[in-house]
């Protein structure tokens, strides 16, 4: 595999960013006991969606809950301060899951938010690149390393292509930008919520290769995850009741649930934000607090076989069901 020296990144896409208290893991306080603190994997987005709703819908007041949604100073650091103690919950990715578990961490699974991947690989409608083997000898673009090699990996073998059959350049999160301006012939880890979203309001139209058509098991691309130490906390389970009658509500009501997401972060209320939410909305997962075991094996032994992990742990050491108040 050949590797370039890091770009510097031309911009962040930011959407709401530090729209709510951010906090640090080497700073945060132990949560307040009469709070649960929900740390957000990064800014405000459409990804989030239940959990803004349920907030400003009144779904987890009426569960007796007060909950204070936060956003991270360093995207790494929720599963590390719900590990830690510091958060009660906090929004992660299951292919980030088994990484963690597997590292030591001490967390679990309680729900899931988006229950599709987002993750695609993306190049210009209109660029050299058509089908999969047609990436041979180009660059590609990456944000996070491990698994979006995977992905990269099982995506090239459709086409009977290696990683060494390219040239992964690190852009860091600058995804659509270094597409654009033709640092790179496509980029991997390009959420297809967003990026295609402002691709299109850029007027440079992308296609998505996605990964569970090519060969990737399907898997939740947003979770929540809780210390394992933590789960028989009584109010865990009218979070999940809340986080589930807002999705329903969401569902039900699109419009209303909209002005509802945007109510508090006026900074979203844009042309890109409006189709990142039409695109999430069949993406969330309908009973949040459900768990499909065998998915969630699958899965694991698909990231042994690529060897981002180095074993397939039982789903229960990383993955729970929790039952829900009658």
């Amino acid at each position: 595999m050949k590797t370039l020296p890091k770009l510097l990144p031309a911009f962040l896409l930011i959407l709401g960013l530090f729209a709510l208290p951010g906090a640090r893991a080497d700073d945060q306080p132990a949560p307040d006991p009469k709070k649960l603190i929900v740390m957000l994997d990064w800014f405000v987005n459409p990804d989030h969606a239940a959990l803004i709703v349920a907030q400003e819908k009144g779904f987890f007041a009426a569960q007796g809950l007060a909950v204070e949604l936060q956003t991270p100073a360093d995207p790494n650091d929720p599963p590390k301060l719900a590990a830690a103690g510091k958060v009660n919950l906090a929004v992660s990715y299951q292919p980030q899951l088994h990484i963690h578990v597997n590292a030591g961490l001490p967390i679990k699974r309680i729900a899931t938010l988006v229950a599709t991947p987002l993750n695609s690989l993306v190049v210009l409608k209109d660029g050299p690149v058509k089908t999969l083997a047609d990436l041979k000898g180009r660059k590609i673009g990456y944000s996070v390393g491990g698994f979006e090699e995977a992905l990269l990996k099982t995506l090239l073998a459709k086409a009977g292509l290696k990683l060494d059959d390219v040239t992964l350049v690190n852009v860091n999160f600058s995804l659509s930008p270094a597409l654009l301006s033709k640092q790179v012939d496509a980029v991997i880890g390009a959420f297809r919520n967003f990026e295609l979203n402002q691709m299109d309001l850029a007027k440079k139209p992308g296609r998505a290769f996605y990964p569970e058509e090519e060969g990737v098991p399907p898997y939740d691309e947003l979770v929540l995850v809780a210390n394992r130490d933590q789960l028989k906390d009584p109010r865990l389970g009218r979070f999940m009741t809340a986080l589930e009658q807002a999705t329903l509500y969401i569902l039900n009501h699109p419009d209303d649930a909209w002005k509802a997401f945007i109510a508090q972060h006026k900074d979203l209320d844009d042309e890109l934000n409006r189709r990142a939410w039409r695109d999430t909305l069949p993406r969330l997962a309908r009973r949040p607090a459900a768990l499909d075991e065998a998915r969630y094996k699958r899965f694991a032994n698909f990231l042994v076989k690529q060897g981002v992990i180095t074993v397939a742990l039982p789903v229960s050491n990383y993955a729970v069901q929790l039952p829900l108040p009658e």
